[in-house]
């Protein structure tokens, strides 16, 4: 059975050790560094990485990280690389594909669309493309659904869809492939290739709270 998390570990550890330390991401204001740091963090250290979903634990959180991020970039690589301690709940059987093929395919583009310049989605296997569209529902509720203002339609070339916002009013619709929908509902619809339509004054304010490419494919 193919194991779509591995893969997507050792293309995040060879996208960071490419890029360097000090590199942009598109993880809001974070260089290559501090994301290699909570990567290891988050799998290290289950009482700090609570801190990225409840608020009341963040200053913990960022106070541990920034304490992973001063190691030597090459060792916070290598810790990555090696995956979880032993102790981890993440070293569980199934938890490192349950947990983590989403978490480090956004990483992975975070990291590699990140310059600025224009970066083509790459071709997906099949197999990975259906697992991320099948994760996107939980994206979708977990992330999207409290960020949208209106109601969103996301949709397959096929014609497959899963909606956001399901009480709002209006609709537009964003089609794409699985993961740039996922970036898309991960907030990171700027860098997405995605194709938006709707009402004028609805993509407006998707465009002003969520984010839209410039100019849809």
């Amino acid at each position: 059975m193919s194991n779509h998390a591995q893969g997507q570990r050792a293309r995040l550890a060879e996208l960071l050790t490419a890029t360097g330390p000090d590199s942009p991401t598109l993880c809001g204001g974070w260089l290559t560094r501090d994301l290699a740091a909570h990567l290891v963090m988050r799998e290290a250290r289950p009482d700090a990485a609570a801190g990225i979903v409840l608020p009341a634990l963040a200053g913990h959180t960022e106070r541990v990280q920034a304490r992973y991020a001063a190691l030597p970039y090459e060792e916070l690589l290598r810790r990555f690389r090696e995956g979880p301690p032993r102790w981890s709940a993440f070293a569980l059987p199934g938890a490192d594909e349950a947990a983590n093929v989403v978490e480090y395919f956004v990483h992975a583009e975070d990291v590699r669309r990140a310059s600025g310049a224009p970066a083509e989605p790459l071709p997906l296997d099949p197999a990975l493309g259906e697992l991320l569209w099948q994760r996107l529902g939980l994206t979708v509720r977990m992330e999207l659904n409290r960020r949208t203002p209106v109601r969103l339609v996301l949709s397959l070339p096929d014609g497959r869809n899963v909606v956001a916002g399901q009480k709002l009013v209006g609709t537009v619709r964003v089609v794409g492939e699985p993961g740039e929908l996922l970036l898309f509902a991960f907030g990171r619809g700027a860098r997405a290739r995605v194709a938006v339509s709707g009402p004028q004054d609805e993509v407006a304010l998707l465009r002003g709270t969520v984010g839209l490419p410039a100019v849809s494919p």
